[in-house]
């Protein structure tokens, strides 16, 4: 089933995101929301994460375009193409630390916006095929009671019961065990599909955790060897049903 490139215009000039939103539809992508402001820019992604982003890099309030983008990576690693009317040196190395996937200086034509768009998705096509070979050496065995991770160039076997919580780090998950720490190439959300569902929980969008781990259980947070984890409303009441079903 073909599913549209889903993309969020952040913009605070309503009538160029109006004129974009009108283009996007018109070559066929979906527009998950056009957005004025970065604080509120980092809500919509949280809760209706877009496959592109184009953001302003002047925009007014709280947090410019490079602000919201550099909060934005911390959580989430989507592609970002940026506009802007003021393309000067010190904007550009500014938003360049960002690793964007394209600029678009205004006023921009439609064919200007159709090209950058499709050289992200081509370039994203081909860093996921990367991945996907890089995958096949390290993602891990899972077994009933253990997993093998890739540790300095081996395959550890890590006891189900000795890891506390995991971690997402963009790209990557670090697995936090009693004594150890392994990092994996892969993402949270893949290896929430792959690990037991019976020993493991996802709590928030960037913590997976061992249920027999859990020491507390607090209104917005759990305790795993006394550190604190959030834990996102719409998990919470999962976590509860689990936890009063063991």
């Amino acid at each position: 089933m073909y599913t549209k490139t889903k993309i969020l215009i952040v913009e605070d000039e309503m009538i160029i995101a109006a004129n974009i939103s009108l283009q996007l539809t018109t070559l066929g992508y979906e527009v998950t929301g056009i957005i004025p402001r970065g604080e509120e820019a980092l809500v919509h992604i949280e809760n209706h994460q877009p496959d592109i982003l184009l953001l302003d890099i002047n925009l007014k309030g709280k947090i410019d375009g490079i602000e919201t983008a550099l909060i934005m990576q911390k959580t989430f690693n989507i592609p970002i193409i940026y506009l802007t009317a003021n393309a000067d040196g010190t904007n550009f190395d500014k938003a360049k630390a960002t690793n964007p996937y394209a600029f678009i200086s205004k006023p921009f034509k439609k064919l200007d916006l159709e090209r950058a768009i499709e050289l992200t998705l081509n370039r994203v096509k081909s860093e996921k095929e990367k991945e996907n070979i890089a995958g096949e050496k390290t993602y891990p065995f899972i077994l009933s009671d253990s997993i093998f991770v890739r540790h300095l160039e081996k395959m550890v076997r890590v006891d189900i019961k000795d890891i506390l919580y995991i971690e997402a780090e963009r790209n990557y998950c670090r697995i936090y065990c009693k004594l150890k720490e392994y990092l994996l190439v892969m993402t949270l959300k893949d290896l929430d599909e792959k690990l037991p569902q019976k020993h493991f929980i996802r709590v928030h969008r960037s913590f997976i955790v061992n249920i027999s781990q859990i020491d507390e259980v607090a209104t917005s947070h759990i305790v795993i060897a006394k550190k604190a984890i959030p834990v996102s409303k719409t998990l919470k009441e999962e976590l509860l049903n689990r936890l009063q079903t063991i």
